[in-house]
Formats: C-alpha cells, structure tokens, sequence
C-alpha cells in the first residue's frame, strides 16, 4: 500500500502531468499567422519569452511557461514556423529552420514580435529575458546580437555558432548559457568560440555545461533526458531570473 501511495504521489507531481493555465494568443507578424501561448499571473510581473525548438510550440513550451507561471512570471511562448504548423518529420524540421537560418531578419522580426504581442496582450512590465530550447536556444543569441532591448538571454542546449559576418558587439543583456559535454550535436569547441567571442565584445556571460549531459538534455520523457542536468539548469536559469528581472 506504501508503496502504491508513494507512485501516486510521483505521478501526481511529475513533470509529465500537464494541465494549461494559459491561453493561445493569434497574431500576425508580415501578413502571416502565429500562434502562441501566454501566462500572466499579473501585468506588472517580468515576462519571459520562450522560444521552441525545431518541433515548433507544443505541450513541451507550454509546460515550462505553467512552471515559470507558478513562480509569478508572465511567460509568452512563441511561434516562429506559423498558425497550425507543428512539423513530424526530420526533413519538415530541417525545413523549417533552415528558411529561418537563412533568412536571419525574418528570424529577428518574429523574435522582437513576440515581445510586442505580449504586452500588446496585457504585460505591462518593461523587464524580460528570452530563453529558448535547443534551435530556440540558437534563435535567442540570435536576438541577442540583434541588440533587442531585454535584460537578459538564455540558451538551452541551442546552436552556439555565429553566422558569418555577425558579432556580439550590440548586446544590451547578460546572456546565459547552458549546455551538455556530451552533446554531439553542437561540440565544446562550438561553446568555447562562443566565450571567446562575448569575452571580445565584453558581454557580461556566464556558461556551465552538465557532463554526462547530451544534446535536448531537459526533454521530459526522451531518452536524451538526464535529470540532474535538467533540475540544475532549471534552478540556475530561475536564480538568472531573480537576479536580472526582480
């Protein structure tokens, strides 16, 4: 019985339970389409802007904006690929991205649309920090070399490598980052060109890499979730907040 008591309890409070708080928002941004997802527990609390790997916005974003929500911030999880469109395959993903990484001012408009659709809908605080999740984490350094006016910048597992003819001299915000060792996908010598580059243009970093930790490492339910590099980047990312937006 005990132990039919403690799996309840488990299940009860894993992160797998979902259960919305928020809404779906419907904006356009170039004459397209977008939808996404908002929390306000109040207008005045900071807002995060949360961008969603190459799978587009789903359930995953949703989850961490209810739990970003129930630590009091106004979370707007955004839409990069368009209303409805949710790619399944490998090839629809690469799709996907590979437009936007071609295409890095289209990139930046729908970036710097998410700020403007969440106060449009309600967020009056002028303080926010974006973080994103693996493509979405590269797409937040992306808008941080834009010089979009947030106090601060996350990357979860992201694509670290800056493209051609770009800098990081227009920062306004300290930028985060957290990373797996044993990531395959994007290679410590990614992570360390990164710190060279900000160390160059003096933006105030911090990066921390989990070992044993691979690519998409904080994916709830994949068999590339590691959970103690999850519970750790989760509570650095929380104290970010704390000191850069309270």
């Amino acid at each position: 019985m005990r132990l039919l008591i403690a799996l309840i309890l488990i299940l009860c409070t894993s992160p797998l339970t979902f259960a919305a708080t928020g809404k779906t928002i419907t904006y356009s941004v170039g004459g397209a389409s977008y939808e996404g997802y908002l929390t306000s527990p109040a207008p005045q609390a900071p807002l995060v802007i949360l961008i969603h790997d190459w799978d587009g916005l789903n359930d995953y974003e949703m989850q961490r904006a209810d739990m970003l929500f129930k630590l009091g911030y106004n979370v707007f999880a955004a839409d990069l690929f368009g209303a409805g469109i949710r790619p399944t395959s490998i090839d629809e993903r690469k799709k996907l991205t590979g437009e936007l990484y071609q295409n890095r001012e289209k990139m930046r408009s729908l970036l710097l649309a998410a700020v403007n659709t969440a106060r449009d809908n309600g967020v009056k605080s002028t303080k926010a920090v974006a973080a994103g999740y693996c493509f979405g984490g590269a797409a937040v350094l992306e808008m941080a070399r834009s010089g979009a006016d947030l106090q601060g910048f996350v990357s979860f597992h992201g694509g670290l490598t800056t493209p051609a003819g770009q800098d990081y001299s227009k920062v306004n915000g300290k930028i985060l980052v957290l990373h797996g060792t044993a990531d395959e996908s994007v290679s410590m010598n990614d992570f360390s060109t990164l710190a060279q580059e900000m160390e160059k243009s003096h933006v105030p970093h911090e990066m921390i890499t989990y070992s044993g930790a691979p690519h998409a490492f904080t994916v709830f339910g994949s068999e590339r979730y590691r959970e103690d590099a999850d519970k750790k980047s989760w509570r650095r990312f929380t104290e970010f907040l704390e000191e850069t937006v309270r």
